[in-house]
């Protein structure tokens, strides 16, 4: 099953984070994204880019739905032409799976705008 497939599970705060390998197994399903450490904790971060504020408006309204449904949600900086995602699960204070497939998810909203 690929991760746009998947839904996410409740995380729980007793759940350990990936590891370094587990993240690295992850990350060729969405190879646009990389990781970043900000205060500490590991992090998905992906820019997509717009021809005007309208599609990154629209595209970030399609995220917060897709965040909502899950219930699981990232921080999203809207601009003109760019909309930046990062996706992490704040209980664990890392990533886990819910990343990965709310990132793949994230991906196939932006394709849908294209």
């Amino acid at each position: 099953m690929n991760l746009t497939e998947m839904k996410c599970v409740p995380c729980r705060g007793d759940v350990p984070p990936l590891t370094n390998d587990e993240i690295q197994a992850h990350l060729p399903e969405v190879p646009e994204w990389e990781v970043i450490e900000l205060k500490g904790i590991p992090r998905l971060d992906r820019q997509y880019k717009f021809k005007n504020f309208a599609q990154a408006l629209a595209f970030t309204n399609a995220v917060g739905e897709l965040a909502e449904e899950q219930d699981h949600h990232p921080a999203i900086l809207t601009e003109w032409g760019k909309v930046t995602v990062t996706w992490w699960t704040h209980k664990i204070k890392g990533l886990h799976l819910n990343d990965f497939i709310m990132a793949s998810r994230s991906d196939q909203a932006y394709a849908a705008i294209q």
